[in-house]
């Protein structure tokens, strides 16, 4: 009984991270991996690699499912997937294998600050976004510097690459359907590139734990997302993940 009851502490934070992330994430159609990452490293301490490991192995079975709705909607534009998959996969390969082979302590205040510089982007995009019908010029480069970030960030795909696509004038529903779908072969890339650098253990706890919390969130995401405005929720987040990584660089560098 006393094992179980250490098993089920155990789980707990990374339930309420998964749970906590999903939330917002069902809400906004971005940031699981921002917030889950943000509040594993910032918050719980973990290592950037570890943190991102996790997250992407999760995002594996999530984003299939997302994928796979997508298409069965027609929401992919076949030719923006193609020109986001390789770029994508070779940015967030490398991410995942520089995070992988850089001392934690040394890293850890520049994935920090990544994330804050993220939240005051996700600020200034509620502020300044507007959508104008257009085809998109910048992709490939947009591709790269997101798969990059994302491994090395533990997230950032969904903020990066969706925003600026919706800021060239692409169709929103095609571009949240088409990097949710591509999202998925860079999750798995970076997945399997973390597990060959750092090994299977110790991935069980969190893993298990983010799943349960983001599947238990995720009907109460959809409810959110009709009931609360993307702009207030943009600012939300922005907001959450300004001050709680600005906090994490503050005690990473002491």
């Amino acid at each position: 009984m006393d094992l179980a009851l250490a098993g089920a502490d155990a789980l707990l934070p990374f339930i309420l991270v998964g749970f906590a992330a999903q939330i917002v994430d069902g809400a906004l159609g971005m940031a699981f991996g921002i917030i889950c990452n943000t509040l594993l490293v910032a918050v719980m301490g973990m290592a950037p690699a570890r943190a991102s490991a996790n997250i992407h192995i999760v995002e594996t079975f999530t984003t299939a499912v997302s994928g796979i709705s997508h298409l069965l909607h027609g929401n992919i534009d076949r030719r923006l997937f193609v020109r986001l998959l390789v770029p994508g996969l070779i940015g967030g390969v490398t991410g995942a294998w520089l995070l992988s082979n850089i001392d934690a302590s040394v890293v850890k205040p520049f994935v920090l600050g990544y994330l804050v510089l993220v939240g005051v982007y996700l600020l200034a995009r509620a502020a300044t976004h507007r959508h104008r019908a257009a085809r998109p010029k910048v992709v490939e480069p947009l591709g790269l510097v997101g798969g990059f970030l994302d491994a090395a960030g533990g997230g950032g795909w969904g903020p990066v690459v969706t925003s600026n696509l919706l800021v060239q004038g692409v169709e929103p529903r095609r571009v949240v359907g088409t990097v949710n779908a591509v999202e998925f072969f860079l999750t798995l890339a970076v997945s399997a590139t973390f597990i060959s650098e750092l090994g299977f253990h110790d991935f069980a706890t969190a893993t298990i734990g983010l799943l349960i919390g983001g599947i238990a969130a995720a009907p109460l995401g959809a409810v959110m997302a009709k009931r609360i405005p993307t702009r207030a929720m943009l600012v939300l987040v922005g907001i959450v993940l300004t001050l709680t990584s600005a906090y994490g660089v503050l005690h990473a560098i002491r």
